[in-house]
């Protein structure tokens, strides 16, 4: 309804203003966003600036209102940049501890307007994918992630044999566009939603063989 409601109020209000050249997209953009800002208020911590675009959502956006995919240079283009922003961890470990991980997990705090800025963020993972079978409580809007290790053969994440899929792991956490321009994944860690040990703990809660996630 809301994507309706924006894309609509652009040309509305072109037509209304006695506008008789046809539009750019640049107007439809500039329109668009002073109508998406005259919607918000800043309420607590989260401030106006999050409706700033950077050039990856904001050519996803437009993918999405136009219905057009992104070209393939443009696609390219943005998942090399993500992946080179991508910052590994200082020490070379790449696992922490999974019961720290479901419990980040299962978090959705920080970051929203009710929290404050000393509350530590949540991944809230279960928001969009089923991780516990023991849980009966999660979104679809991601794939599952039940037996993630197991299913990929990760015995020993520590060995060169997954060495592949455990960095593919830490990118995709880091900054998702790397793999998937358009992604509705957020990128945790390029956008400071978690740090580099509480990204390692959810490594651990997708990798690590106790982890009951692969049981």
């Amino acid at each position: 309804m809301k994507k309706t409601l924006i894309a609509l109020a652009a040309p509305a209000a072109l037509v209304l203003a006695g506008c008789g050249a046809a539009p750019s997209p640049a107007d439809y953009d500039k329109m668009t966003m002073e109508f998406v800002k005259k919607s918000f208020v800043e309420r607590g911590i989260a401030k106006l600036d999050r409706l700033e675009q950077d050039e990856a959502r904001l050519a996803c956006w437009q993918s999405e209102v136009t219905g057009k995919p992104l070209d393939d240079n443009t696609a390219k283009a943005i998942e090399e940049a993500a992946y080179k922003s991508v910052k590994w961890p200082s020490d070379g470990k790449f696992l922490g501890d999974w019961r720290e991980g479901e419990k980040i997990a299962q978090s959705g705090r920080g970051l929203t307007w009710s929290d404050s800025e000393k509350t530590v963020n949540g991944g809230n993972c279960y928001n969009c994918h089923q991780i516990d079978k023991k849980e009966i409580s999660y979104g679809t809007l991601g794939p599952s992630l039940w037996n993630y290790g197991k299913l990929r053969g990760v015995t020993d994440p520590d060995s060169p044999a997954a060495k592949p899929i455990v960095e593919y792991t830490w990118a995709k956490i880091w900054n998702s566009r790397a793999f998937n321009a358009c992604t509705k994944m957020p990128s945790a860690g390029h956008r400071g939603i978690l740090n580099e040990q509480q990204i390692k703990h959810v490594m651990a809660l997708l990798l690590d063989p106790k982890s009951p996630v692969n049981q």
